[in-house]
């Protein structure tokens, strides 16, 4: 779906920007074959755009954690930080029924259900970041503080 007086496509990642008076801007680009293709497309350096990962605690226990671009977890920071031994990440099947995206577009904004967000800090005071919008192709490029507090997401060191 596109909004006809703008083009710009509506999808339940900005109808949950909208509803959290989040500003954002929509980019659309070709699907990328990276991270790093994708940042260039959309005018961001790699650090910038962000990646949401469906973690697992327990069976239908889930979180979303946001990492830039080119950074790994590292899953004893998350572990620990999270107070739990055992973390792991579902199959693309489970991720799209925890979170209503498919690999590759899942954003924290708009999901089809609330899972906390952890954040990696070094998103925190970055600016201007690129988060997926739901679709492939389409991402928003968002005020990382704006987001962080938008979505009550837990700021620490996982990367």
């Amino acid at each position: 779906m596109t909004d006809a007086i703008n083009d710009v496509p509506v999808t339940a990642a900005t109808r949950a920007a909208d509803a959290l008076g989040l500003a954002y801007e929509v980019r659309v680009i070709e699907r990328a074959r990276s991270a790093e293709e994708a940042a260039e497309r959309i005018g961001v350096a790699p650090d910038r755009l962000l990646k949401t990962m469906v973690v697992r605690r327990a069976a239908d226990d889930y979180l979303l954690v946001l990492v830039p671009g080119p950074a790994q977890i590292d899953w004893p920071k998350l572990r620990s930080h999270l107070g739990v031994s055992r973390l792991s990440m579902p199959d693309a099947g489970t991720a799209l029924d925890a979170t209503g995206y498919e690999r590759g577009t899942i954003t924290p904004l708009g999901t089809n259900h609330e899972w906390p967000v952890v954040a990696d800090l070094s998103i925190v005071g970055g600016g201007i970041v690129s988060i997926g919008a739901g679709e492939h192709g389409v991402a928003l490029l968002v005020d990382a503080d704006e987001l962080i507090t938008a979505i009550g997401a837990d700021s620490t060191s996982i990367t």
